[in-house]
């Protein structure tokens, strides 16, 4: 998240995340967060208002924990640009049970590994989700992003702005899944196929 409140990030679907991984530290970036566990829980009004208008409640520990709000994105220079207000919180169940005393429902936990990484004042994460291996780039602007998007060997046309819980809603419609969360144990004996995601991979060449 910048200083601005403000999210500006790209999400690409890889094939090989030790490639581009070698990549950046060829390139220089510093790693900021090595590989990581991360635990996501999402929060809605009973009658899902939030999800309906594409805005973001949600409560994430990693290496601390963090309460996060994200506003319903709009598309800028072909990137995802959406307000983002985050802190962290000194403790996670208390956080969990003030969200559910306002009247908050827990609508979907998702888990993903997070390695994070920078390159020229641009984050780069790595992740690791049920469903497939992932990264994002975010940026002061757009044409930052595209322009480490080129330097690490991705191609920018087959970005995606999707949330990893739209992809997730996209998976299970094609596969015919009824399971509210994204966590790796829901997924040890699912195979996931380029078009269960309907994305094609960044990186091939």
């Amino acid at each position: 998240m910048s200083q601005t409140n403000k999210e500006l990030e790209a999400k690409f679907y890889l094939v090989d995340l030790g490639e581009l991984q070698e990549t950046l530290e060829s390139l220089g970036a510093i790693l900021v967060q090595p590989r990581t566990y991360e635990l996501n829980i999402r929060f809605d009004t009973p009658e899902r208002t939030l999800t309906q208008s594409a805005q973001v409640l949600r409560l994430r520990r990693d290496t601390a924990s963090r309460l996060t709000y994200k506003g319903a994105p709009q598309v800028l220079e072909g990137v995802s640009d959406r307000i983002e207000i985050e802190f962290t919180v000194g403790d996670f169940e208390k956080a969990q049970a003030l969200l559910e005393a306002l009247g908050y429902q827990v609508s979907m936990i998702y888990e993903k590994y997070r390695a994070i990484y920078e390159l020229n004042d641009v984050l780069v994460t790595l992740d690791e989700m049920p469903f497939g291996k992932f990264a994002e780039i975010e940026g002061q602007d757009a044409a930052c992003i595209q322009k480490t998007c080129h330097q690490i060997g991705l191609m920018w046309k087959l970005r995606t702005l999707q949330s990893y819980a739209l992809l997730f809603e996209t998976v299970k419609k094609n596969l015919g899944l009824d399971i509210r969360d994204l966590t790796f144990e829901n997924f040890s004996e699912i195979e996931v196929s380029l078009g269960h995601l309907e994305l094609i991979p960044a990186d091939l060449r």
